[in-house]
């Protein structure tokens, strides 16, 4: 009986651990990463853009309009260390003399497989939390040229070779569009950026329902809804986006994407609906935070869709 009753503590616990890194709230998309970036979904955000992508500073397109707080990435630490705590525990006990009297005394075989289940359930969910993996190639190869001279082929061969990731991806993008401009990528990004943010705190993405991908809009508006169950409203005010640039961009499966990454201030808080009274954040106190937004688009002059939102890794 004492091995079931430590056994259920643990895996209540660890359910615990789930909901709790799940229900958090802060500007749009809740201060998480979400969406799809193709074959990138998991790979941390380039953080260090090159100098083909200049930073601009965003200024709001009217006034009124509002920000967001940067979601701690203390609280996932503790977490792991709070299911780390209870599994030693609970494991040193049944080992060493706490359940059944002694080294593996008390514990049968389907005890030892649970607390093993336990352990790798607890590990790969961190994992798959913290460690992004390796990006993946370009989906699209340069296309083929007519044979030309040698000394033309090194010299391009030589260019290509200090030619980075970013620039090779605009390249490739402005293949299939000529008037492709990252800079005018970036501003682009940044009215979406107010227009979205707009629309979380209005609780209802419908009106830039055309600015997302079809699954960015029904995750984003499912939480909008959780939000409205909950009789919760997330303010979003003074923001001042300090610098946009494109720190990405890659052509796969016939999309191109690219990366922004938005570098901003903003009074970011939650209130009760109907008595304004603080839940969470400040009215007062600004909250910095850095954040990319992925856009997509069928190759070529299409409009872009924001198609995910990641932290910083």
């Amino acid at each position: 009986m004492k091995r079931t009753a430590a056994l259920t503590s643990v895996v209540v616990i660890l359910l615990a651990v789930c909901v709790w890194t799940l229900d958090a709230w802060g500007r749009a998309g809740g201060g998480k990463s979400t969406g799809s970036r193709g074959s990138r979904t998991w790979s941390a955000p380039d953080s260090h853009p090159s100098s083909a992508s200049p930073s601009r500073q965003a200024v709001p397109p009217a006034a009124g309009q509002q920000p967001m707080p940067q979601r701690s990435g203390w609280m996932s630490g503790l977490m792991g260390g709070m299911m780390g705590f209870a599994l030693g525990g609970l494991i040193g006990s049944l080992l060493f003399g706490g359940f059944g009297g002694g080294l593996f005394g008390g514990i049968g075989l389907l005890e030892i497989l649970l607390i093993g289940g336990l352990l790798y359930f607890a590990f790969a969910y961190m994992r798959r939390r913290q460690q992004p993996a390796p990006a993946s190639p370009y989906g699209y190869a340069p296309p083929q040229e007519v044979e030309t001279p040698s000394w033309q082929s090194a010299s391009r061969d030589t260019a290509a070779a200090t030619e980075s990731d970013l620039e090779r991806g605009i390249r490739h993008i402005q293949q299939m569009d000529s008037a492709f401009d990252p800079v005018r990528c970036a501003d682009t990004a940044s009215e979406v950026f107010f227009n979205i943010q707009s629309a979380w705190m209005a609780r209802d993405m419908r009106p830039v329902r055309h600015l997302m991908t079809p699954e960015m809009y029904e995750q984003m508006s499912k939480e909008c809804e959780r939000l409205r169950m909950e009789r919760r409203i997330n303010r979003l005010e003074n923001i001042a986006v300090r610098s946009t640039a494109v720190t990405e961009a890659w052509q796969e499966s016939g999309q191109d994407f690219v990366t922004v990454r938005f570098l901003a201030t903003l009074l970011d808080y939650t209130v009760e609906e109907s008595s304004n009274q603080l839940i969470e954040g400040s009215r007062t106190e600004p909250v910095k935070f850095e954040e990319y937004w992925t856009f997509t688009r069928p190759v070529g002059p299409n409009p872009w869709q924001l198609s995910a939102i990641q932290q910083p890794a």
